[in-house]
């Protein structure tokens, strides 16, 4: 144990700065920094890739902040899976290391990143090996092995680079590159969905007669030709990007507040607050990924045993489903995929006939995205430490007590059961529930995406406010350290 807590405290990392607290002005600038080396790699084309058979997967894609085909194609992935599987661990009491102490830190640390080292391996190859991204069919077979090893090469070392990335913004910037990489691929899928005045082939639309991508063009082109039903789609489809994102700040900001107090010094105390989405967006990122994933396998499968026949196929065609072009057609992936209820309703009064299978798929769709983040808020509550018992145990550590109640863990934990699964299962519903209607009126993006996009801009607001607020007031940076 000790020769492996030798190299997992001795593995490459990025220095940290010397300074207790870095200026706002530090900050800002790595935080930049690495956000423009991100949208640089971003774009920079995989060597020797053929097939792209991942290009349709843009819910994947963003909730991953994975540009496929790109040096970045693994994305977060390895170190959210990484972290995940460590917090279930040492949550269920599995895995039991101490991070109240710095070698319990050092330790947890580098076993999380030797972790996401391994599925940054394990992703690239499957990928690659998988066909997901894979070299020409036309390559002899020798050369074709070797470009999948060219791939893999490449996959892994755009893994280690957002790996290191994250760390720098750790440490040097903002919050953390996690964070900041889904934010900034959500907010530029917006961006590009709103205003961008190119088709889908990226030619410049204007004097050509096709629609532009951007929304707000095709808006204002249909009103101009006269044409007020592509002008309604695409309003609406900007109007409940809005509204959602207006709907997730206001939830973001409701929290319920228990006033606790100081057991030796009276008249003095603080309130406690337990937000409204208690467990953040864990929940609705598990749903989201196990969703993503499901079409991830359905269409990799599908490649794998095409013009074959058997068990295999028969698996893939009614149980995993099959895509024609990049619509889902059968089995699980159909009914686990968002149709876009508002085009369709158009669509029916255009044509007078309407598939009505579309509203069973749209149900469907969201009771799996609300049922599934209730299921992982109460299972992540339990497993990562958010539980009655153990905010009991972090508030009586804290020196802190229920006014007007004995200082006693059991009668504290009593008072705070009535208050976290409510929240827990309450804020799972209103997660889903809100991802589900974006996804199904034809949101410019993802609600998965809007929601973490709020979420993490909310918070990343929240630290810059109160670093400019030490670098205006010293003084106040001498208190909080």
């Amino acid at each position: 144990m000790s020769v492996l807590k030798n190299i997992l405290s001795n593995l490459p990392e990025i220095k940290g700065p010397l300074e207790k607290t870095l200026s706002f002005k530090e900050k800002l600038k790595w935080t930049l920094i690495i956000l423009v080396l991100f949208f640089i790699l971003s774009v920079i084309p995989l060597i020797g890739l053929g097939e792209n058979a991942l290009a349709n997967f843009q819910f994947l894609s963003i909730i991953l902040a994975a540009p496929f085909g790109s040096v970045l194609s693994l994305g977060i992935g390895p170190i959210v899976t990484a972290s995940i599987v460590l917090q279930l661990l040492q949550g269920s009491g599995i895995l039991k290391i101490d991070t109240h102490t710095h070698e319990g830190r050092v330790f947890f640390q580098g076993l999380q990143k030797s972790l996401a080292v391994f599925f940054i391996v394990f992703e690239a190859s499957i990928f690659v090996f998988m066909g997901g991204l894979s070299p020409s069919a036309s390559l002899h077979p020798a050369a074709f092995r070797n470009t999948q090893l060219l791939l893999v090469s490449q996959l892994a070392l755009g893994g280690l680079i957002v790996l290191f990335m994250d760390e720098v913004v750790s440490k040097w910037g903002f919050g953390s590159g996690i964070s900041l990489f889904i934010a900034a691929g959500v907010s530029a899928e917006i961006f590009v969905r709103a205003f961008s005045p190119l088709t889908q082939a990226g030619i410049f639309a204007f004097g050509t007669g096709q629609a532009p991508v951007g929304q707000v063009w095709v808006f204002l082109r249909s009103l101009a030709s006269g044409n007020p039903q592509g002008a309604l789609l695409a309003f609406l489809a900007i109007f409940f990007t809005i509204f959602v994102f207006g709907l997730a700040v206001y939830i973001q900001a409701m929290k319920v507040e228990i006033p606790l107090s100081f057991g030796r010094i009276r008249g003095h105390g603080i309130r406690w607050p337990l937000n409204f989405i208690y467990t953040s967006n864990i929940p609705v990122i598990l749903v989201a990924a196990f969703i993503a994933n499901l079409q991830l396998w359905a269409r990799l499968m599908q490649g794998w045993v095409e013009g074959s026949s058997g068990v295999s196929s028969w698996i893939s065609q009614h149980i995993f489903g099959q895509f024609q072009g990049n619509i889902p057609v059968s089995g699980l992936v159909k009914w686990v995929t968002a149709p876009n209820l508002v085009n369709e309703v158009f669509a029916a009064f255009s044509s007078g006939s309407f598939n009505w299978q579309v509203f069973g798929q749209a149900l469907t769709y969201a009771l799996f995205l609300i049922i599934g983040a209730v299921v992982f808020s109460v299972f992540w509550m339990q497993t990562a430490g958010m539980d009655a018992g153990s905010q009991a145990k972090n508030i009586m550590a804290s020196g802190l007590q229920v006014p007007g109640f004995r200082r006693d863990e059991r009668v504290l934990e009593r008072i705070l059961k009535r208050y976290i699964l409510p929240l827990t299962v309450m804020g799972g519903i209103a997660i889903g529930l809100l991802a589900a209607f974006a996804d199904i009126l034809g949101a410019l993006t993802s609600g998965t995406g809007i929601l973490l996009t709020v979420m993490i801009i909310y918070r990343l607001y929240e630290q810059v406010a109160q670093q400019h607020m030490m670098d205006m007031y010293p003084a106040l940076r001498r208190m909080m350290e």
